[in-house]
């Protein structure tokens, strides 16, 4: 089954390894860019900004990708969307 406490568990485990991932990639690599100092200067912003856009991007597709897996299982499961009615 699609929404068993099991699926809920696995999708629960698997966010919080994403969002621990990213959580560190956010403290050390501030600190990398800050090692390399005066080299990179504004371009460490920058690198920064598009790496936040990259994560974003990531989570964002891991959400629709989530999201259309449900509502297929729930469609297959036969709780699918109403048609019109019949008379």
């Amino acid at each position: 089954m699609c929404f068993s406490l099991a699926w809920w568990e696995q999708l629960f485990v698997w966010a919080i390894i994403i969002f621990a991932i990213i959580a560190i990639f956010k403290l050390l690599i501030p600190y990398v860019l800050s090692m390399l100092g005066g080299t990179l200067g504004a371009g460490g912003n920058l690198i920064m900004a598009v790496l936040r856009i990259v994560f974003f991007a990531i989570i964002a597709i891991i959400v629709i990708y989530i999201v259309f897996a449900l509502i297929q299982c729930l469609i297959g499961m036969g709780g699918g969307l109403p048609l019109f009615p019949h008379h």
